[in-house]
């Protein structure tokens, strides 16, 4: 069994990883941290979980030696910890937007504070394993992207990794994204009374997840963030620019060749049906992305589109993922719920 701990085990991420983990056939939880809750029942914070696990909550100074770490800490906490729980476990998998760019100065332009362990800033792999699966198979210490950035870096890749894509045009990226993005200790922003109804356009420029497809894909990004009255999901919306010459052939084989062989990301290219293009709604609690184009070859101009659960494969589903591949285990191991329909 891989004896792991969660750190940050109350949050809506933390969450998530426990439940994952705690199905997860060859996985045994030994630690559940939280600063708030410690001594506290798991279920009582995560009611899901009841008669599931009789564990609790515990302090970071209880968690002994453990196979792997996963930190759903709020942001800037990890980067303050990161020494502490290096040394309770080889490997570490680290769910914030800490260590997800690999230099300092473009970390401090996008979270406003210097970065508090810039000796391990670029150490971090990172951790999607579609772009970088054989680099997360020997890491020790792997960074999960952010929700937006794994959802719009997957519609994209195929065409940028095949030289179809005008990379002197960039991409503009429009991301919606449910509530429950917002954490769960989020402000009174994300009360019912001010969310409800809503379609809140909370960065319209410079958002963090922008400098991570910039990163991935090496191409100047820019995107614009808006909260929508949902709960869970990201949906992805991307304007491109296609080199002279490439067909809507060209791009369909592109998808289909890069994500064939892929378990979780899935080409959507149906004609017709309400579920045509990438909807976040068939796939909450699921650890797929779907991704889908449309392309206007009269002038070259392409539209991606991708949705995937925030909490899962933009969260605790690929850093689960990413812990089978480190362990030599099968990837879709203990990741197979296939989402709802209708929910």
């Amino acid at each position: 069994m891989i004896r792991v701990a969660v750190a940050g085990a109350a949050g809506y991420i933390g969450g998530e990883l426990l439940r994952l983990l705690l199905g997860h056939p060859e996985v045994e939880v030994v630690g559940a941290v939280s600063s708030r809750f410690p001594g506290k029942r798991i279920d009582s914070v995560h009611p899901n979980l009841r008669s599931v696990t009789d564990l609790t909550f515990c302090t970071a100074e209880q968690v002994g030696e453990c196979d792997a770490v996963f930190l759903a800490l709020p942001h800037g906490v990890a980067m303050t910890q990161i020494d502490h729980w290096t040394q309770r476990s080889k490997l570490v998998l680290d769910l914030t937007g800490d260590f997800r760019l690999d230099d300092t100065e473009v970390f401090r332009r996008y979270y406003g504070a210097e970065h508090q362990a810039p000796h391990l800033v670029g150490e971090f792999v990172p951790g999607l394993p579609e772009l970088h699966r054989e680099s997360v198979r020997t890491a020790d210490l792997i960074s999960v992207p952010g929700c937006m950035a794994v959802a719009g870096v997957l519609a994209l890749y195929p065409l940028v990794a095949r030289g179809l894509i005008d990379l002197e045009q960039g991409a503009q990226f429009d991301a919606r994204t449910g509530s429950s993005g917002s954490g769960a200790t989020a402000g009174p922003a994300n009360l019912h009374a001010e969310r409800s109804g809503a379609m809140r356009v909370f960065a319209p420029t410079g958002h963090r997840h922008e400098a991570e497809i910039s990163r991935y894909l090496g191409l100047r990004a820019a995107m614009t963030a808006t909260g929508v009255e949902a709960v869970r999901g990201v949906q992805t919306i991307c304007h491109a620019t296609l080199r002279p010459g490439v067909d809507k052939q060209a791009v369909r084989r592109a998808y289909r060749e890069q994500y064939a062989e892929e378990p979780f990301v899935r080409v959507v290219a149906h004609q017709r049906g309400i579920f045509r293009y990438p909807d976040p709604k068939i796939l909450l609690g699921s650890n797929f992305c779907d991704v889908g184009f449309a392309l206007d070859e009269d002038n070259g101009r392409l539209t991606t589109i991708a949705a995937l659960d925030n909490l899962v494969k933009g969260g605790a589903g690929n850093a689960v993922q990413c812990l089978n591949i480190r362990m030599g285990r099968p990837e879709n191991l203990g990741l197979t719920f296939p989402g709802l329909h209708p929910v």
